[in-house]
């Protein structure tokens, strides 16, 4: 029993030993990186004085500061920046879906500022700005070495004046210059319209006003075709959408949802985690859905496709997506700016993380390019014509229809050229109606 307890003792007294001689060089690497921190610190104020004593000319020392916060928070990646009071002011109006300026949503990758995607029926838009293209300069002033912050204040202006962007663009050999007049832009976050038996829904953004623009548009469409038995599905579009407000993600998704996981948020630290399920309850009780993507399709438009086909409740229809699966937390500081910064990543379903790999379509559709001869034809005129059995003299009649059969077949046709002529305009979303009415050809007659 002595030799027991002499041993036990030992043991304790090992371990304390082990502690310590642990423990201490522990809070020594500690104490040196505070000791660090606080050099680094007072080598700020250093250089700090220096630039406002010395520099060359007269320096706005608040400016200096709100610099250097944002450079140090867009060093971490590029969607954490700082917002100055008049920034973090017009960032809570976008969100409540209008504001002013060129229409186009942008990021920075390597050093140069990209479009995500230009916003539907803005002047960006209307000037043939596309997902992917390159900002170079601004009136001639180059945008390299810029951040992303001063970039987007040199591309504003009041409302009426012009400004040249000059765009590199893959596939052209030379950057080419873009005149666009500033405009105030007023999101219609969701337009609605019928394609044949289609509902076609156009979400363009996710700000305040989405999931209600979406559940009245599609409600006035389902009564405009004459129920919900005249509609074969839905067609939701949600191209070049550079995303927004993550409630209304969610709010989307479980439109269509009747259970299941919509999407989950992981941070740092493990219980600041999050997951949002769908409640029960489907907007169109269960109808076949395509959602449209492209290279323009960025975060909120991300969760939505990745949960709607995660759950097979979707088929997802065009080119992979932009590939943004962050979550910003949007942090009031003090002298009312506000800092954006990257909290959390996001999940589909089925746990994959869409970062830097964006959502991949279950049909891989592209979208040709008009060509210049195509549009020529048609403007003068000079397709050629079809020729048929009919048009040929003295052909035989058809009389085993009547009058009524030969006018309903003639009907048709003219509905299916007409929907034909979508393929022109629109040739991914003339493909998502042709699945949705290959579906409704398939289905169960009653």
């Amino acid at each position: 029993m002595k030799k027991f307890l002499m041993a036990a003792a030992g043991g304790i007294l090992a371990g304390g030993i082990v502690t310590t001689q642990v423990a201490a060089p522990l809070l020594a690497q500690e104490a040196a990186k505070t000791t660090n921190v606080y050099e680094q610190l007072d080598l700020f104020g250093d250089i700090f004085e220096r630039i406002r004593v010395q520099y060359v000319e007269p320096v706005d020392e608040a400016k200096l500061i709100e610099a250097a916060i944002n450079g140090m928070l867009t060093s971490l990646d590029p969607h954490s920046s700082y917002m100055p009071p008049e920034d973090a002011e017009a960032m809570r109006v976008q969100t409540r879906g209008e504001f002013g300026g060129l229409g186009i949503e942008v990021t920075q990758e390597e050093g140069f500022v990209k479009v995500v995607s230009p916003i539907d029926g803005t002047p960006a838009d209307a000037a043939g700005v596309e997902s992917g293209d390159f900002i170079t300069h601004v009136d001639g002033e180059s945008l390299l070495g810029l951040t992303l912050n001063d970039a987007v204040e040199l591309m504003r202006g009041p409302v009426g004046s012009e400004i040249i962007i000059t765009i590199a663009r893959e596939g052209e050999s030379e950057p080419f210059d873009v005149s666009i007049i500033r405009d105030t832009i007023k999101l219609t976050a969701v337009r609605t319209r019928l394609e044949g038996s289609t509902a076609v829904l156009r979400v363009t953004t996710f700000n305040d006003q989405t999931y209600p623009n979406l559940a009245e548009g599609l409600a006035k469409e389902i009564e405009a075709a004459g129920g919900m038995d005249k509609i074969n599905g839905v067609v939701l579009d949600l191209r070049n959408n550079p995303g927004g407000l993550l409630t209304q993600a969610i709010k989307v998704s479980d439109a269509f949802l009747e259970k299941g996981e919509i999407v989950s948020t992981r941070g740092r630290n493990p219980e600041d985690g999050d997951r949002y399920n769908a409640e029960a309850g489907d907007l169109i009780n269960g109808k076949p859905i395509v959602v449209l993507i492209n290279g323009g399709s960025a975060s909120a438009s991300e969760i939505v496709a990745g949960a709607l086909q995660d759950h097979r409740r979707a088929i997802v229809v065009g080119t992979k997506s932009f590939g943004k699966g962050s979550v910003q937390t949007v942090l009031p500081v003090r002298g009312d700016g506000a800092m954006r910064l990257t909290t959390a990543r996001y999940y589909t379903p089925s746990g994959r993380s869409i970062q830097a790999l964006g959502v991949s379509p279950d049909i891989i559709v592209q979208q040709p390019r008009r060509k210049p001869e195509a549009e020529a034809e048609e403007e003068a005129g000079t397709k050629p014509r079809t020729r048929s059995e009919a048009d040929l003299r003295g052909s035989l009649n058809n009389d085993s229809l009547t009058e009524d059969q030969i006018r309903q077949i003639e009907e048709d046709r003219n509905k299916a050229e007409e929907a034909a002529k979508l393929r022109e305009e629109d040739y991914q979303l003339a493909y998502a109606i042709d699945i949705l009415k290959g579906l409704s050809t398939l289905g169960p007659k009653e």
